[in-house]
């Protein structure tokens, strides 16, 4: 609320404002306003901080840099269109922070490095025409080929973006990275018109939080990641909506920094409203919840709670494992990761595919003290012989792969596959099937201990809900229906 105040949002009468028409911005998006709403920006700055004011009607912009205190408000009514030249968006200087993601300085509508006390906010509407933004050739390709991120934010403090929409980025569409002290409330975001169209990205920031807000996107959705040296730590992401073609709500795949103390709660996964091919990814979506380490780095206290999974391919991938990608081209391959004091609890999923959940890490690399509790499953079945892995052993390692379910596919279990845990404990899961599936519900390998309590299927023969291997020390409330393999 102190940011909100200070950057004039919640009252604009309290606030020094800049209209960006007084600065020579036009309301034809035949015509370039990136001189006027940057001067706008700058006397903004000079007086002391205050709003950018952009009224109602419809703009062209290149890059527009943000500047300490500056807060750019968009009014309801206004749109602020990117261009599709090249020449709009000159390449940033390169930043102190270095990722993995970096070209060599970047490419974005909104930016801003090393700002302190920004924002954006209002009804308006921020659009990026990601459809046509085309790469650079010169460029690296890929995920770094210089398309335009809408928002793109290095190593500032004090930020908040609150009640926009955005729309159609040339790439993500909002990345905030090496950022701390960031609120961003009740915006409404949809990207769907080019590859690598993330929702949000929040890269190694510092006490964030993201709410109320409704997020639909081509590629992952509501990202966590970090693809440089700092962590993500301390983040609150609740109340929001959010439909992918790939990942909903994901902690990775980058995972350098890593990611300590994060709070998931009060979300809801759905399919996403657009009927469009997928440049990515399944029209259902790949997973609802992904917990990733793959490039080094710790993930350590991380509570995901009452999540509400509609759809998608898998309700639940927990994956730690050795890509050990570097995060630049000099830096050191970095060790092995761990995860750690992981909780998932009170999720429902229905409609889901037949790929099934699963928690592995590798041989030599176990995930520790991980709790499943109060989970509801309904996949959707009709799975017949040689439409899944016949058998544990059939489910490769695949530590150095990209991590996602799609290696595996159809799982031999139809609710969870647990493979390289130190300890887990199960607690009042109930697993169930639209149509038959002939699968067992669950199967463990290579497991330190084991503790169910209360699990719950929609099978008629009680001595085939389990197959364990590998399990040294275990506690299941009903030990004859174990069926156990040495």
């Amino acid at each position: 609320m102190i940011i909100l105040a200070v950057l004039g949002f919640g009252s604009l009468a309290q606030a020094q404002t800049f209209n960006i028409m007084d600065y020579g911005a036009v309301k034809d998006t035949n015509k370039l306003s990136t001189v006027a709403i940057n001067k706008a920006v700058e006397a903004c700055y000079k007086a002391g901080g205050g709003q950018v004011l952009i009224p109602p009607g419809n703009y062209r912009s290149g890059t527009i840099v943000l500047k300490n205190n500056v807060a750019l408000y968009l009014e309801r009514g206004a749109v602020l269109y990117a261009s599709t030249d090249h020449k709009d968006f000159p390449r940033m200087p390169q930043p102190a922070y270095r990722s993995q993601k970096d070209p060599g300085g970047w490419f974005a509508l909104i930016y801003a490095e090393g700002a302190s006390n920004i924002g954006i906010g209002g009804k308006g509407t921020i659009d990026g025409l990601g459809a046509r933004q085309m790469p650079r050739p010169e460029l690296l390709g890929g995920d770094r080929d210089g398309r335009p991120r809408n928002i793109l934010f290095i190593s500032c403090k004090k930020i908040s973006v609150t009640g926009v929409t955005m729309r159609n980025a040339g790439i993500w569409n909002q990345h905030y990275l090496d950022c701390e002290d960031v609120t961003i409330n009740d915006i409404q975001v949809y990207n769907h018109s080019n590859r690598n169209n993330d929702a949000i990205d929040i890269d190694g920031c510092r006490r964030l939080v993201l709410s109320n807000s409704i997020l639909d996107s081509d590629d992952d959705c509501i990202t966590l990641k970090s693809t440089g040296t700092a962590a993500c730590e301390d983040i609150v992401i609740k109340g929001c909506i959010a439909s992918s073609f790939c990942n909903a709500i994901k902690c990775g795949t980058e995972s350098t920094g890593g990611f300590k103390n994060i709070s998931i709660a009060d979300c809801i996964v759905r399919p996403s409203v657009n009927n469009e091919p997928p440049h990515y990814g399944v029209r259902n979506g790949m997973t609802g919840i992904s917990l990733e380490i793959v490039d080094g780095g710790v993930m350590d206290g991380v509570n995901v709670n009452n999540i509400l999974i509609e759809g998608t391919e898998c309700p639940i991938f927990v994956r730690l494992a050795n890509r050990g990608r570097r995060h630049t081209e000099t830096a050191p391959e970095p060790l092995q990761g761990k995860m750690r004091n992981i909780q998932l609890s009170n999720i429902q999923a229905y409609n889901t595919g037949n790929f099934a959940s699963s928690v592995t890490g590798i041989p030599g690399a176990m995930i520790e003290n991980i709790s499943l509790h109060n989970i509801q499953v309904m996949n959707k079945g009709n799975v017949r012989p040689g439409e899944y892995l016949a058998s544990t052993d059939k489910v490769k390692e695949d530590e150095k792969g990209y991590p996602q379910p799609t290696v595996w596919k159809n799982l031999p279990c139809s609710g969870f596959f647990i493979r390289h845990v130190k300890n887990i404990t199960l607690s009042d899961i109930n697993l169930s099937s639209a149509a038959p599936d002939p699968r067992i519900p669950l199967a463990g390998v290579d497991i330190g201990r084991l503790d169910i309590h209360g699990f719950r299927t929609d099978k008629v023969d009680a001595n085939a809900l389990y197959q364990l291997e590998g399990v040294k020390e275990y506690h299941i409330e009903e030990k004859e229906r174990i069926q156990l393999k040495h």
